[in-house]
C-alpha cells in the first residue's frame, strides 16, 4: 500500500499525541498561544514534534541522466523542515536540555527564532554527481497545495534565502546535520500577492516547490493553525502599514 507525505505526517501527529505525553502541551502550542507547556516537554517528544515537518523529495525526476556535460548535477535530492512555531519550540526545548539553558536563555531561542520572518523552511539539498554544486540561481517557492500555475503570482510567497540564520538555534530544527546536504534557511511572506493570508481557509495543504536549472521538485505538510493564525496576524501588520520584511 503507497502511502503519501500528508498521509505520513498525520499518522505521525496521531501517534505522537498518543504515545507522548503530555498532549496538551502540543496542544497550546497548535492554537499559538503564548505559552511555556513546551518548556516541560521531554526529549522524545521534542525529536517526535520536529520530525513531523520534515519532508524528503527530489529535484529532477529519477531517470534523468547526464549526457552531454559534467558541469551540472542532473538531480538533487531534496529534504526541507518547516520551522513552524512548535518545531521553534521543540527545537529549543532539545537545545534546553542538552545545553542546560536557563528557561529566560530557552524563551530568547524561541523568540529569535520567531523573529526571522513570517516562516522559515530549512531547505537541505543534495546535488547528485556532476559539479556537486548547488547552482546560487535556485528557487523556492511556498503555496497552497493544488493551486493553478496561472495563479502563482497570487497565491505563491517567492522565498528568500538568509545566510545569517543559520547561527540562530532555534531555527536549527531537532535532527543532527547531515554534510551530504547544503543547507539553507528560507523565509517566506505569509501574505498574498493581493494582501490577503498566503492559505485561504478552503486549503488544507501547503507545497514547497524548488526550482534549480528548470527542474522542480515538491514537498507538501498540512497546514497547522499556528501558521494561519501567524498568516492573519502578518495580513493585518500590512493593512497597518506594519508589515515585516526579512533583514
Amino acid at each position: 500500500m503507497s502511502v503519501d507525505n500528508n498521509t505520513f505526517v498525520a499518522l505521525g501527529l496521531f501517534a505522537a499525541l498518543i504515545c507522548v505525553p503530555p498532549c496538551s502541551a502540543q496542544d497550546d502550542a497548535a492554537v499559538g498561544q503564548p505559552s511555556d507547556a513546551y518548556l516541560e516537554w521531554t526529549e522524545k517528544q521534542g525529536v517526535n514534534i520536529g520530525k513531523m515537518m520534515r519532508a524528503s523529495g527530489r529535484v529532477g525526476g529519477w531517470l534523468d541522466t547526464r549526457i552531454l556535460s559534467t558541469e551540472h548535477s542532473y538531480n538533487y535530492k531534496l529534504r526541507a523542515t518547516w520551522l513552524t512555531p512548535e518545531v521553534i519550540r521543540a527545537t529549543a526545548r532539545l537545545a534546553q536540555i542538552r545545553s542546560w539553558l536557563s528557561v529566560e536563555e530557552t524563551r530568547a531561542l524561541v523568540a529569535e527564532a520567531e523573529a526571522a520572518g513570517d516562516t522559515v523552511i530549512m531547505v537541505e539539498i543534495d546535488p547528485r554527481e556532476g559539479s556537486g554544486v548547488v547552482p546560487r540561481d535556485w528557487l523556492a517557492l511556498l503555496r497552497p497545495k493544488g493551486a493553478q500555475k496561472t495563479s502563482t503570482l497570487l497565491t505563491g510567497s517567492k522565498g528568500t534565502s538568509v545566510a545569517r540564520l543559520r547561527k540562530l538555534k532555534g531555527l536549527a530544527g531537532v535532527m543532527p546535520r547531515d554534510y551530504d546536504y547544503d543547507v539553507f534557511w528560507v523565509v517566506f511572506s505569509l501574505v498574498s500577492g493581493s494582501g490577503e493570508t498566503l492559505f485561504p481557509s478552503s486549503a488544507r495543504e501547503v507545497e514547497l516547490i524548488v526550482r534549480i536549472r528548470g527542474k522542480e521538485g515538491r514537498v507538501h505538510w498540512p497546514i497547522p493553525e499556528s501558521i494561519r493564525e501567524r498568516s492573519r496576524a502578518a495580513a493585518a501588520r500590512l493593512q497597518d502599514g506594519s508589515a515585516f520584511f526579512p533583514p
